[in-house]
C-alpha cells in the first residue's frame, strides 16, 4: 500500500484532512491534497497518481470538467468522485466524463474501504 500514490480534491480543507485522516488509517500515506479542479488537473499531469478524489462543486474548475481533462489526458486514469452533491444528473454526467465510482458525503469509511479494494491493483 505505501507505494500507492492518491490525490485528494475538494475546496474545503476539512473535508481534505478528514480523507486523508481516513486513507492514512488504511495505511496509505502519499496523499496529495489540492483545493480544486484547475489544480488537480496540474496535479494529475506532474504526479500521476494511481487514484484520484474528486469533488463536484468546486471554484476555478469544477470536478466533471477536471475528470473530462485528466481522461483526456489519461484514458486509464482511475477517478472517483466524491460530492454532496447526489443529483443523478451530475453522477451520470461524472460517470460519462470517466469517472471509475461516485461516493456521497460523508464518507463511510467501509464504503471507501470497498471502492478502493475495486480500483487499487492489491
Amino acid at each position: 500500500m505505501s507505494d500507492i500514490k492518491m490525490l485528494v480534491c475538494d475546496d474545503s480543507i476539512l473535508a481534505r484532512k478528514s480523507m486523508t485522516t481516513m486513507l492514512n488509517s488504511f495505511g496509505y500515506d502519499k496523499i496529495i491534497e489540492v483545493a480544486n479542479g484547475e489544480d488537480a488537473v496540474n496535479k494529475y499531469k506532474s504526479e500521476r497518481p494511481d487514484i484520484v478524489f474528486l469533488d463536484i462543486v468546486m471554484p476555478v474548475k469544477d470536478g466533471i470538467t477536471a475528470t473530462k481533462e485528466i481522461i483526456e489526458f489519461d484514458p486509464n486514469a482511475t477517478i472517483v468522485v466524491i460530492s454532496s452533491v447526489g443529483t443523478q444528473t451530475h453522477l451520470r454526467e461524472v460517470i460519462k466524463a470517466g469517472a471509475k465510482d461516485f461516493i456521497q458525503k460523508p464518507v463511510d469509511a467501509d464504503l471507501l474501504r470497498q471502492v478502493l479494494k475495486h480500483n487499487i491493483p492489491q
